[in-house]
């Protein structure tokens, strides 16, 4: 039969009663239940008929170990209930919570324990009949789990408020648990006799171990018709668990302090903190992904800030390049109209080289967008040598103004390039112009060498290099890190994003220091152009 599968909305929490049992831990629940009923067959068989002494610390001890573990369960199942504020939690953590409650008085009337007859001085009969109502109540509770669980959806939620209700609910729990314990304990003498004797057991209470293994297979069967949540699969195992304490202690042996009656009561410690180590794992497990979420949550909220900060210092970066031409040609065209006879030629020139420089800012902005926007991006066949003209009139402006010599080599047989033109001509350009501001820091000679020529037949490699104060070891390292600069006002953005810009076109952009004259040359690969770079080769044969 198909089990129903809990289908958790998104805005709600991951919990025990919600989540939905993995393969993994219904084995497991499998094996802990088999484990059980192989312990039930042992000790049906071997310790029957053995009658063992009586241990006057094994009582107390097993009494205080089950308040403890259904004690901590009802806490941690009352918390479930004020994260969900299910009805059906609410029955579940309450049965938990009597079920522990229960166990003072069996223990106070316990014969034996405290004081010959009891601490409550009852008699026999109320540590019985308390025993009977403790494991009685247990599987209702369950039942009302499961039929609070199935009702209409605005039933189950908990419309008031969840302190009260819990407060309310350890009240009235530990107020039916004082009122039955007075009733029985008063009532001793009136009630029906489930015992001959201190040792012996009556046949009356054979009836009613099998109506309470009865009850707790009629909770069974309805857990297993209705299971669908990692709570569901563990109460089963508890329910079962109880149904087989129930049984060692009444069937093979009736009689108090036998074999099969320790095999019981250990039995059922056993199963109480197995099943409690269980829940506690299965919560720290969800603390772990909860944990596990918040911080992905963190660093992806980090890593879109700083892509923010890269991308408005990527535009601030490389926008005010054109932004210095423009200004540059806008107050040559006043100085050319300032004249006594204004030169309307070079006004004209220059507010062309203000137009040139305006689109070229604003191809920059659309190539910053497509660097951080997914999907493919559109490149296409290149000459390199044409984009290294097309950088160096971007900066000719500032090359003549430091009075810097340009020597531009390129292989005679160099192949067309795959590449998007807007990007390469922006690598080419940071570079052109660092190093126009590392000779302009310097004295001496002044020169600029951009050489281009192909490398194994797979790239062609650009060298960019100048004749300025060089770099140290400490700079080379960490040149291309982001917000690393060697410059007094520069932002530290330019060559990393070169690097990525290179690193996209599946090149390769690094840089070598000339320690012999000083200066510094970097060097980039781009992919050669497969389709172009054979008709490139055979239009240079031709034409020598």
């Amino acid at each position: 039969m198909m089990k129903p599968v809990v289908i958790v909305p998104e805005d709600q929490p991951l919990t025990l009663a919600n989540l939905s049992p993995s393969p993994s831990q219904r084995r497991l629940a499998l094996a802990v239940a088999l484990s059980f009923l192989g312990v039930l067959l042992v000790s049906a068989g071997t310790l029957s008929n053995i009658q063992l002494g009586r241990i006057d610390a094994f009582v107390p001890a097993y009494g205080t170990a089950i308040f403890v573990n259904d004690l901590i369960t009802a806490v941690l199942l009352f918390n479930q209930f004020a994260i969900l504020r299910s009805r059906s939690l609410l029955a579940i953590s309450t049965g938990y919570l009597v079920t522990a409650l229960m166990v003072i008085p069996w223990m106070l009337t316990f014969p034996g324990l405290l004081t010959p007859d009891g601490l409550l001085g009852a008699g026999l009969q109320s540590t019985h009949w308390l025993y009977v109502l403790q494991y009685a109540s247990f599987p209702t509770f369950v039942i009302a789990y499961v039929l609070l669980k199935d009702t209409d959806p605005p039933k189950q939620s908990w419309d008031g408020s969840v302190g009260t209700t819990i407060v309310s609910s350890v009240l009235m729990s530990a107020a039916v648990v004082c009122s039955v314990t007075v009733v029985v304990t008063a009532g001793d003498a009136y009630l029906p006799r489930v015992s001959i004797d201190p040792v012996r057991f009556s046949t009356l209470w054979l009836y009613l171990a099998g109506c309470l293994i009865l009850w707790n297979a009629v909770a069974l069967i309805l857990l297993w018709i209705r299971q669908s949540s990692v709570l569901d699969l563990w109460l089963m195992v508890v329910v079962c668990a109880c149904a087989i304490e129930i049984y060692l202690v009444s069937f093979p042996d009736p009689a108090r302090f036998s074999g099969s009656w320790y095999a019981g009561r250990i039995f059922g410690f056993v199963s109480s903190i197995l099943v409690l180590f269980v829940l506690l794992h299965e919560i720290t497990t969800l603390y772990a992904q909860l944990l596990h979420a918040v911080l992905a949550q963190r660093r992806e909220r980090d890593a879109r800030l700083v892509t923010g900060d890269a991308v408005s210092a990527s535009i601030a970066h490389e926008v005010k390049q054109p932004l210095t031409a423009i200004i540059a040609s806008a107050n040559a065209g006043l100085n050319w109209l300032d004249r006594v006879e204004p030169d309307l030629d070079g006004v004209r020139k220059a507010f062309g080289r203000v137009v040139a420089a305006g689109h070229r800012a604003d191809a920059v902005i659309e190539n910053i967008r497509a660097q951080y926007r997914m999907g493919a991006r559109t490149r296409a066949s290149l000459d390199i040598d044409d984009v290294i003209q097309e950088a160096l009139s971007v900066v000719r402006d500032k090359l003549q103004a430091y009075q810097i010599a340009v020597q531009a080599r390129s292989d005679e047989r160099l192949p067309r390039v795959m590449g998007e033109r807007i990007q390469l001509q922006q690598v080419l350009v940071n570079l052109i112009t660092n190093a126009i501001d590392a000779m302009a820091a310097k004295n001496g000679e002044r020169r600029l060498s951009i050489k281009s020529e192909a490398r194994q037949s797979r790239y062609v490699m650009v060298s960019v290099e100048d004749t300025g104060k060089g770099l140290d070891r400490d700079a080379v390292d960490r040149i291309f890190n982001p917000m690393f600069t060697t410059k007094t006002h520069g932002m530290g953005m330019g060559l990393s994003i070169c690097r990525s810009i290179i690193e996209a076109h599946e090149g390769r952009l690094w840089v070598t220091v000339d320690t012999s004259r000083g200066g510094a040359i970097f060097h980039f690969t781009v992919p050669v152009d497969p389709d172009g770079s054979a008709s490139s080769i055979a239009a240079s044969a031709a034409s020598a």
